[in-house]
């Protein structure tokens, strides 16, 4: 079963309205809510959708385009995949991008989150996704592209940590 295409809607409710006109420093959700539909446009979802092999059985795949879109501050912040299913129920600003605001459950697992970046370091999206956002934080002028490549250039998930196993990751952070 391929994936289904995410279409959350482009224009902010009122109630994410709010929640962008409180946000004073951590600009970078502000900036991934308002240019989600951008970055994650039909050709990348279907170039996205592509990591996933075609079965018949099993339920349908989260759409990819929310994971990858999760992966983006989960690498800005440095949170922790643990961390990161915690803000998406605990964080109105991870709420905010990932179109799930005020939930009581996760939009995804752990597992599915884990799995998924899998998925895409081995059929090097990483890399593109990383290049998308800063590309288009560059040409939007709504983020500071050179910070956003500079944390996600550091950042485990997509820098030069990626090959890293779990204790060599662990033995740098002690």
């Amino acid at each position: 079963m391929r994936p289904r295409s995410w279409c959350p809607p482009v224009e902010p409710t009122p109630d994410e309205s709010a929640v962008i006109e409180r946000i004073k420093r951590a600009k970078l959700f502000v900036f991934l809510r308002k240019h989600r539909h951008e970055s994650f446009d039909e050709p990348f979802q279907a170039e996205l959708g592509t990591i996933y092999r075609h079965s018949p059985q099993g339920q349908p795949p989260i759409p990819p385009a929310r994971l990858a879109l999760a992966s983006i501050p989960q690498a800005y912040t440095g949170a922790s995949d643990d961390e990161a299913i915690e803000a998406m129920v605990m964080d109105r600003r991870w709420q905010l991008v990932l179109d799930c605001l005020d939930a009581q459950e996760p939009p995804f697992s752990k597992r599915t989150l884990v799995a998924f970046r899998k998925r895409l370091i081995e059929h090097e999206m990483d890399r593109r996704l990383a290049e998308r956002t800063v590309e288009l934080a560059a040409r939007t002028r709504s983020f500071g592209h050179k910070a956003l490549r500079a944390a996600l250039d550091s950042s485990p998930l997509w820098g030069a940590g990626r090959a890293e196993d779990t204790y060599n990751l662990m033995g740098h952070a002690l």
